[in-house]
């Protein structure tokens, strides 16, 4: 693992295969991004066994990709692992499953299948993901659309598991234990009778003037709409807070933030009206909270919740954004519709089935796992 998403969505797998006796997981952190993994890896009690801390400022993506590969090839020789985990779909997911390939390792694809068939979108992430799925000997599909796209590619259907989301594994175990905002920052924040608008916004391919232009429908949202307070979690990414700081500087209810910890970040999804993202674990997530979500992408490996009418894709065009923010502020049966919209992403049992497709590999169950449907 490398980066925040990682530690969300693989931290309840290693807790499930931790309870098991007949394995022993252990943790490689490449630390693409040291400070977030950082931030998440205590909350689901992961120390890493190596860490290769790759992560240089202003790196480029084939730096990291040589770094982290070279790092992972000498982790593997070291540790000798049965199987290789990887989740999703960054550069260390892809160099985690090419280093594992190379030193002829079993590797299994958590969140296997999500496809735009655009290999610019999102970047680099769908390629990523794509040459991952190649290289992975067991496929763990988060939906039936997902193992339906690996089926199409011609993966062995033996090899894929359908197994819902870790996230909403995640995202439960949190949500039962929230914490207290009483004395922190976030506390002032969430005064009052204000509706909340959680926005992310960080994807490569948005850099530039496309985030410029979201954080342009931001800052007009939050100047028509007097009973809405806007929460920017800003990326650490010096790109992305450029042009935060650019545009929403001194606008009135727009309050940029650095990304709290996830079971803060959980609570303020749990208190917000509308999610304008374009991150994809908040796709997932915001659905199973019964919270609608605004998606600032042009594509979506996610269709599901867009599918669902949890989730709408709107691009990052601004006028877009802010009348399909607006339609939810002003329309009460447009927001009742997606708020009540279905979560396709999970049950919450998906590291549970995840366990038991590995015993099942190696040969330790006589059935496979239930799917999740």
């Amino acid at each position: 693992m490398g980066t925040r998403p990682e530690v969300i969505k693989l931290g309840p797998v290693y807790g499930e295969l931790s309870r098991r006796p007949e394995f022993m997981p252990l943790v490689v952190a490449t630390a693409q991004h040291r400070q977030m993994l950082d931030q998440m890896l205590p909350l689901f009690g992961m120390t890493p066994d190596l860490d290769l801390n790759i992560m240089q400022e202003g790196q480029t993506l084939g730096q990291v990709t040589c770094r982290a590969l070279a790092g992972l090839e000498q982790a593997y020789a070291e540790l000798k692992p049965d199987l290789v985990l990887v989740q999703g779909d960054t550069t260390t997911v892809l160099t985690g499953a090419l280093a594992a390939f190379y030193a002829r390792i079993p590797v299994g694809h958590v969140e296997a299948g999500l496809r735009t068939n655009n290999k610019f979108s999102p970047f680099p992430e769908e390629s990523n993901r794509r040459l991952t799925g190649v290289l992975a000997d067991l496929h763990f599909a988060a939906t039936p659309l997902a193992r339906d796209n690996l089926l199409a590619e011609g993966t062995a259907s033996e090899s894929i598991f359908v197994t819902g989301n870790t996230v909403i594994d995640a995202l439960q175990m949190i949500a039962a234990h929230p914490p207290k905002l009483a004395g922190t920052p976030l506390e002032a924040l969430l005064r009052g009778d204000r509706r909340v608008i959680l926005v992310t916004a960080h994807r490569r391919e948005n850099l530039g003037e496309p985030l410029r232009q979201v954080c342009r429908a931001l800052r007009k949202i939050a100047e028509d709409f007097a009973d809405v307070q806007v929460i920017y979690a800003i990326h650490p990414n010096p790109q992305v807070r450029a042009v935060a700081h650019e545009v929403l500087d001194g606008a009135e209810r727009v309050a940029l933030i650095d990304p709290p910890d996830y079971q803060y970040f959980v609570a303020l999804m749990s208190r917000a009206y509308l999610a304008i993202t374009d991150s994809g674990g908040v796709q997932e997530e915001a659905p199973a909270l019964d919270l609608p979500v605004l998606v600032t992408r042009d594509t979506s490996e996610r269709p599901e919740g867009i599918a669902s009418g949890a989730a709408e894709l709107v691009g990052t065009d601004p006028e877009r954004i802010y009348h399909a923010a607006a339609r939810l502020l002003t329309e009460a049966e447009a927001y009742r519709a997606m708020q009540q919209a279905p979560c396709p992403y999970g049950d919450g049992q998906a590291s549970r089935r995840i366990a038991q497709a590995l015993e099942y590999h190696f040969g330790l169950r006589p059935e496979q796992p239930e799917e999740y449907v």
